[in-house]
């Protein structure tokens, strides 16, 4: 990649010899999140970064897409939860194949700077004074030259030794971030970083916005490979040990070990207690859609206000969200300052104003219909999807698409037998001891406890119907005997198919 594609990096600047700034970038993305501030269109395993927002891209897209300019997919790093890793691997392989290649799946979420520390390590191992810069996959950038030109500013400050900080200038007294408080200014239009507050009141946040001087924390980060695991070393050493011995040993930790890492982000663990801390201002167009809220910000509205996404009617309604995702028309009528969304098994339905916090109403839905707040009614899996199109007393009705070439696991069901039915492409069926094709119109019946096998041999999407009956119908009737995709032979939990 020819130097200067983020500005101007020579090796005669550089000094003779000596590796050029762009040959030792390297970036990291975080594509954690639980799912819960976007429900009912987010949830646990199809959290927001994983959806399309803002156009037709994924967040997660928009943000690999954004990097490539500046550096190869190959010197990308992006870290995800194991739940994920599939979808995020698939999602990548779409804006560069290379991408997929360099996913790091967590066993579990231990907050930001073990994610962070997983991959430096990583990226040291073969370039210890590599310059990294960390950003979240689920915001947005619209003006993405600007972010461009910010990171070459960070990441000469970062040359210096700082940890470099994208500070966003405020546009409005908000509560639902944190703060950066700007010092005195060094060289290349970059600011010390005097002190971090978190979400402060309202008042706290328009004196903020009045005096000046100070920005929203944006969440992305530029800084040195052995910076960085210097102050590892020193303020989190638990962390710094357990990473480094996993990249050494070329070991992927399971959750057991991974779960004893101290849970904490990079700003209190890290950055908080550093010194050289810098802060580059920027106006980036940024949103960090944290919220419907935000999201009705961002889009475009019509004459009177309102947001619409999807089949949605907005009659003598006005400043209101209308958001309709897999279901049928959504039509208000005399509605004012409202959001309703609507997918195929869940309608919300708040005033704007109490937007930014849906955590109680998630917990409830948690609680009550707990596979509202985990899945869709359609399931990515790593093969193709699944989607539940009714279910009753001892029955269920699904539509399994299977992706050329790819097949589900060797497996078996204790309580539920099934019935499959082409609709189109070629199904190669491994049902007990029989293997057999099955072209559209075709099917056959897989009792309980036989082992059996779904693959698509074809060059089209495999299409089914799946009729399962049984006294027991839950995800977690599953005994694997084969798998190709890294998922343990044995039963588990939420993860079927």
């Amino acid at each position: 990649m020819a130097d200067g594609v983020c500005g101007a990096s020579s090796a005669e600047e550089e000094g003779p010899g000596e590796v050029s700034r762009a040959d030792r970038r390297h970036a990291v993305i975080l594509a954690g999140g639980s799912g819960t501030r976007l429900w009912p269109l987010s949830r646990r395993n199809m959290p927001k970064q994983l959806l399309a927002l803002t156009g037709e891209a994924t967040l997660l897209q928009e943000t690999a897409g954004r990097l490539l300019p500046a550096l190869a997919p190959e010197r990308i790093t992006t870290v995800t939860h194991a739940d994920h890793r599939f979808e995020v691997k698939g999602q990548l392989h779409e804006v560069s194949a290379p991408l997929a290649e360099r996913v790091l799946a967590e066993p579990s979420a231990r907050n930001t700077l073990p994610a962070i520390a997983w991959a430096v390590a990583g990226i040291a191992r073969q370039t210890p004074d590599a310059l990294i810069s960390v950003f979240p996959s689920d915001h947005r950038i619209g003006e993405p030259e600007a972010l461009l030109a910010a990171w070459e500013r960070a990441e000469h400050a970062a040359d210096a030794g700082h940890l470099v900080l994208f500070g966003v200038r405020p546009t409005a007294p908000a509560t639902g971030f944190g703060y950066i408080e700007a010092g005195e200014t060094l060289a290349g239009g970059v600011e010390e970083a005097r002190s971090f507050v978190e979400k402060p009141d309202a008042d706290t946040a328009g004196r903020f916005l009045e005096n000046g001087g100070y920005y929203w924390n944006s969440g992305m980060f530029v800084f040195r490979a052995d910076r960085f695991l210097d102050l590892l070393r020193e303020h989190q050493p638990a962390i710094a040990e357990a990473v480094q011995g996993w990249v050494e040993s070329d070991v992927i930790p399971d959750e057991a070990a991974y779960g004893q890492l101290p849970e904490t982000s990079i700003d209190y663990g890290l950055v908080e207690r550093a010194d050289k801390v810098a802060v580059v201002p920027v106006d980036l167009g940024w949103s960090d859609l944290g919220s419907w809220e935000a999201l009705y910000q961002e889009r475009a509205k019509d004459e009177r206000g309102n947001v619409c996404n999807g089949p949605a009617l907005p009659v003598d309604s006005r400043d209101s969200l209308l958001w309709s995702a897999d279901g049928g028309l959504l039509a208000a009528y005399g509605v004012e300052n409202l959001a309703l969304v609507q997918t195929r098994d869940a309608t919300l339905v708040c005033p704007r104003e109490r937007l930014a916090d849906l955590k109680p109403l998630v917990a409830q839905v948690a609680a009550e219909r707990p596979e509202l707040a985990e899945y869709h009614v359609t399931v990515a899996r790593p093969w193709g999807s699944y989607t539940t199109l009714e279910s009753g007393h001892r029955y269920k009705l699904k539509r399994i698409v299977v992706k050329p070439g790819c097949k589900l696991s060797l497996q078996m069901h204790h309580h539920r037998s099934e019935h499959w039915v082409v609709i189109a492409g070629t199904a190669r069926v491994v049902n007990g001891e029989e293997e057999i094709y099955l072209e559209e119109n075709q099917s056959t019946y897989v009792p309980a406890t036989r082992p059996h096998r779904l693959e698509n041999p074809g060059r089209i999407p495999l299409q089914i119907i799946e009729i399962q009956t049984g006294p027991y119908l839950e995800e977690d009737d599953l005994v694997r005997f084969e798998d190709l995709y890294g998922r343990a032979n044995d039963r588990l939990t939420g993860d079927a198919l």
